[in-house]
Formats: C-alpha cells, structure tokens, sequence
C-alpha cells in the first residue's frame, strides 16, 4: 500500500493537469482507501477472541412496560444489524413482561442472542454497557415523555475445553418449563435448563435446545465463555495497574442514547457519533458506531 500511495503521489507531481489521468487517479486513490479501511479493520479486530461467535445479553433497566419494550425494540435492532452483515442469530433464552398499552404489546425482561459469523464477537464488544432510550411512553394515557433503559453485556462463544474445569460442586442446576409472551407455557416437559455457578454467582439459562440434556450442554457452554472473560478481565486490570487503565465499554459507562422525542437524535457518549436518523440505526445500521468502538478499545 505504500508503494501504491508513493506512484499516485508521482503520476500526481508528473500528469496533475491532465484530465484523463485525473480521473485514474481519483479511481486508483478510491480503491486504496477501501483498502485501507479494511485492513485497518483487521487490525483493530486481532484480540484473542475477537474472531469468535458471540453472546448478546439484553436486560431491561428498571422502568417496568417501557423499559421491556425497549429490551424488545433492541432485540430487533441487534437482529437486523446481524441479517445485514449475513451472521445466523437465535435466540437461546427469553423471559417476556406483560401486556400493556393500546396495542397489547409484549416486552422483553432479558434474552439471550447467539450470533454466528466471522468477527462476531470483536465486531459488537463494544455494545456493552447502558442504552438510553428518550420517547413519548406508548403505555402512558397523558402521553407523557419517558425515559428507559437496557444493560447490553457481550461474551464471546468459547469451545467447551473451558468447561472441564467447572467444578460439578460449585453449580446449581435448575430445570424449568418455557414460557412464551404472555406467561403461557411453550413446552409441556421441564427441558429449559438454568446454571447458577455459586461461587461468582453467574446464571446462565437455555430453553431454545429439544432436550434437556442439549440445553444442560449449551447452558454450560454460555457459563464457561463467562468465567473465561471474568478471567480475562481480572487480567486486564492486573494489566491496567503497570500500563495505565483504558476507556472500555463496561456496565459503569452509559453507552448511548437514543432520544425520539421532543428531537430525533442517536448519540456514542463514548465515541461522541451521533446521527438525527433514529429509524435508521433502531432498523440495524450500526456500522458507524461499532467501527468508532473497535478503535476506542484499542
């Protein structure tokens, strides 16, 4: 690439008033910069696990109706962001709010998104962390403006050889049926699977599996990708006290807000991005933001 910068630069100095050289170079200067930006990108993506699948977590914030609706309205945003970049999704665990408003719309009180594809994980880590939500409350009669939020948490999916070293005496198993909106039953057999690990307190659940037993294996596959990062975190602020802390994306920092009323407005609190097309970004088109993340983290 820097022999390609240094013959533009040259067919600039020897042909700069030439027309039909202008336009080659203009073409020749737009291929580099994809280039460039491309392996800029496979750069900032070389961390240890950011080549792996990964786990999205969507807690609602305090807030009741509003703040599940937005956990649902996340969900949604998070799904089509991974149809436009061709990852698979599913959704390996959702625990639904009531019916409310004039629409009888469902929230979402938690859920868990497994996203497969290439750089999943090192693409959206620097999701975590708080987002705000500023709109007229759809399940207020005064039509009042509301604010709600939701904890976005990253892990990425690590092969089972973390799991041989989880101790069977240090996890509490729980079994359960599904319930789908509403609080209806979407099983008839208690096949979902809850892990508590008691000595750090983690609780993982599956309940998208057939059987008790794939939801017992992929549960305690989400909890060894979990004690991997507590452990890599523990590393990293060993790491901090020698080289200095770094902003990261953690569950103190709010990451962004999404203001609808009185003015349209999405804003990175961390990267300082901002665009007044809310309707875009809440459809998927996170592509600005998260490449501002990826060279935040470094």
């Amino acid at each position: 690439m820097e022999k390609e910068i240094k013959e533009v630069e040259e067919m600039e100095k020897a042909f700069g008033k030439d027309e039909s050289v202008v336009s080659e170079l203009e073409k020749k200067i737009a291929d580099l910069e994809k280039k460039i930006k491309k392996e800029e990108l496979r750069v900032f993506l070389s961390g240890k696990y950011d080549s792996y699948n990964a786990l999205l977590s969507i807690m609602a914030g305090a807030g009741g109706q509003d703040s599940q609706d937005w956990a649902t309205m996340m969900l949604r945003m998070y799904e089509r962001y991974c149809q436009a970049k061709s990852f698979k999704t599913r959704v390996l665990e959702q625990s639904f709010g009531e019916a409310g408003g004039p629409d009888g719309r469902i929230g979402t009180k938690s859920a868990m998104l497994e996203i497969k594809g290439k750089n999943a994980y090192g693409l959206l880590k620097g999701e975590t962390g708080i987002h705000r939500l500023v709109r007229i409350s759809p399940f207020s009669a005064q039509d009042l403006r509301h604010t709600s939020f939701a904890k976005i948490e990253l892990i990425p999916e690590i092969e089972s050889e973390q799991e041989a070293k989880i101790k069977p005496e240090d996890i509490k198993v729980e079994f359960y049926r599904a319930s789908g909106p509403g609080g209806q039953n979407v099983n008839k057999r208690e096949s979902s699977v809850r892990i508590i690990h008691l000595p750090t307190k983690i609780t993982v659940a599956c309940q998208i599996e057939r059987t008790q037993a794939d939801n017992r294996r992929k549960a305690m596959a989400m909890l060894a990708s979990k004690l991997a990062i507590l452990e890599e975190n523990r590393r990293e602020k060993e790491m901090e006290k020698i080289r200095g802390k770094k902003q990261s994306a953690s569950w103190g920092n709010q990451a962004r807000s999404y203001v609808l009323h009185p003015y349209k407005l999405v804003k990175d609190l961390r990267t300082d991005i901002e665009t007044s097309d809310v309707e875009k970004v809440l459809d998927g088109a996170l592509d600005e933001f998260i490449e501002a993340e990826i060279k935040l983290s470094k």
